[in-house]
């Protein structure tokens, strides 16, 4: 590359640049990525020669080392991502029907979606989630409830994923008891469980437990799958809702691995070793609005973890290496304004998720503003998926920005300061430090209060929001009703299971999990021997809430 050229003849370009200026100013707004960082006129390949970029280092080839290109050496031409369509609401009956309707059409994953009773670790007879129940996922208070959910579907046959934190480790006691009831043998069981306690802290809040003692559950059902169930993923670290909360990209990048980097040192604690349990790690990204960002998180996401894996701890084995990752475009994107644009949206969040690499996609409905999704835009939803990989030929080609002047120089930046995040949390002692201290808390609140100010002032723009807004009626299409029997209903079905189940068998695993609690075993045994007998979701994290405590946001950012 003769540099010297290159710049001479950018330098006149830019003199008539100025002229062109004149007769059409650029246009009176701040360019900028959505998560605000400046965006050049044009990228040349000076730009990568300042970066100091290095074919092989930086970028290499899909499949191997760093992993900047993706994790399979031939992508989707071997194999398209996972189509993965969230589902959950009302009761089990009514979600199974759903699962089995996108079966049907076409989706290769299931994932669950769990109401707040069920996340929170209430049976839908308690109090504490009147009014809640079926709402905004399925309702999941027994092991009889986790078997109506998955009847008729083998658990051998399909990869199913788990949107469920604090009382994870019971969900996934009761899956992994169903998969035996059904016969499946444990090496054929796949899936993800989310399980990912600490950005709870973070962003979302659905905790039960304090934070050393909730991420130490994460680390049983971690060491129990390693043993027994080889193919399942038994924590997915969770960006989606950092970023949910106002997170710029760099900060759901860096406070994402940063959560990964504290299982790992978890799990090493307890005396595990890194290629036996880092292999199954997987990861969940949001996919924002900016295109161009958001395909270099990804590829940078990939790189950085690559790096940590194999050069501050050591990991030998290549899949160790790898970042895996689920993606969901985004629902804080998504506007009651307009909602037949949120179609629009979804698609371009979609194919930029792609084109960074994802194995795995969700794609939002566009109504989920007003209500869970109907069967209507659920489809229209999964055939967006279908459309990028049948019709567009994006499938074709690996990694087709690699090489791009911009591309290559925007992932790089986006790693630096992603990489200089998690050295700050490094120095705090970890991110388990660094959220009880509440740095990622105050950072992302600050972050979200920034972007805010951005849409009040018009900094940045929301179709339909801040600009090109129209007089709507007050309900422009139809949406999906919960009846409020389902609670009702529920609490009959708790309620006739406690009476035919064994009062001594209930009463001895409730003895044998407070035991194993106390005395700092893995839980996960007593626990699936727990929902065997028939004890409820809440019975056991009861239980667990007697020993563990219950945790108390300080509400200090």
């Amino acid at each position: 590359m003769d540099s010297d050229k290159i710049r001479s003849a950018y330098s006149e370009w830019e003199k008539r640049l100025k002229d062109t200026e004149k007769k059409f100013p650029s246009r009176p707004v701040k360019f900028t990525t959505w998560s605000d960082m400046d965006v050049p006129l044009l990228s040349t390949p000076l730009d990568l020669e300042t970066e100091n970029f290095d074919y092989m280092k930086d970028l290499g080839f899909p499949g191997e080392f760093p992993y900047t290109r993706g994790v399979q050496r031939s992508m989707y031409r071997g194999k398209l991502w996972t189509m993965r369509q969230f589902a959950g609401f009302g009761s089990a009956e009514e979600t199974n029907k759903r699962f089995k309707l996108l079966l049907s059409h076409g989706q290769t994953g299931l994932s669950t979606a769990f109401d707040m009773p069920t996340l929170m670790g209430y049976d839908a007879d308690s109090p504490k989630g009147r009014g809640e129940v079926g709402k905004c996922g399925v309702s999941v208070s027994s092991i009889e409830d986790m078997e109506t959910l998955f009847s008729g579907i083998s658990l051998g046959d399909v990869t199913t994923s788990m949107t469920i934190n604090g009382p994870a480790i019971v969900i996934l006691a009761m899956y992994f008891a169903v998969a035996e009831r059904q016969g499946v043998p444990k090496e054929k069981v796949r899936g993800t469980l989310q399980n990912d306690i600490l950005k709870e802290y973070i962003a979302q809040k659905e905790w039960l437990f304090p934070v050393q003692p909730a991420v130490e559950l994460v680390v049983d059902t971690i060491e129990h799958g390693m043993k027994h169930y080889p193919n399942w993923n038994t924590v997915s670290i969770s960006g989606y809702h950092i970023r949910e909360a106002g997170a710029t990209a760099v900060q759901e990048l860096a406070f994402t691995l940063a959560d990964g980097l504290g299982y790992v040192d978890a799990c090493l604690k307890r005396g595990m070793k890194i290629d036996d349990f880092a292999p199954r790690l997987s990861f969940f990204f949001d996919v924002h609005n900016d295109f161009f960002e958001e395909i270099a998180k990804f590829r940078a996401a990939r790189r950085i973890w690559a790096k940590l894996m194999r050069d501050r701890y050591g990991a030998k084995d290549p899949k160790s290496w790898m970042l895996r990752t689920h993606a969901q475009t985004a629902g804080v994107s998504l506007t009651a304004q307009q909602p037949y644009n949120n179609i629009v949206r979804v698609a371009i969040q979609a194919l930029a998720a792609i084109m960074g690499g994802t194995n795995s996609l969700h794609t939002n409905s566009m109504d989920e503003t007003l209500a869970l999704p109907t069967d209507e835009s659920v489809m229209i939803a999964l055939r967006t998926q279908q459309i990028i990989a049948e019709e567009t030929g994006v499938p074709n080609v690996i990694d087709p920005f690699g090489g791009s002047y911009f591309m290559e120089t925007l992932t790089n930046r986006v790693e630096r300061e992603a990489i200089d995040y998690i050295r700050r949390i490094d120095e705090m002692g970890g991110m388990v430090a660094a959220v009880e201290r509440g740095f990622p808390q105050a950072e992302i609140a600050n972050s979200a209060y920034h972007f805010q100010k951005q849409l009040e002032i018009k900094e940045k723009v929301m179709v339909g929001v801040n600009k090109f807004q129209v007089e709507e009626p007050k309900r422009t299409i139809d949406t999906l009703y919960i009846d409020r029997s389902l609670e009702a209903r529920q609490t009959q079905k708790l309620a006739a299971l406690r009476k035919k189940r064994s009062p001594q068998a209930f009463e001895e695993s409730i003895r044998n999990i407070k035991y194993a609690a106390e005395s700092g075993k893995n839980l996960m045994e007593p626990i699936i021997a727990a929902v065997n007998a028939y004890a409820t979701l809440q019975e056991v994290c009861d239980a667990l809430r007697d020993v563990l405590g219950i945790y108390r946001d300080t509400g200090s950012f």
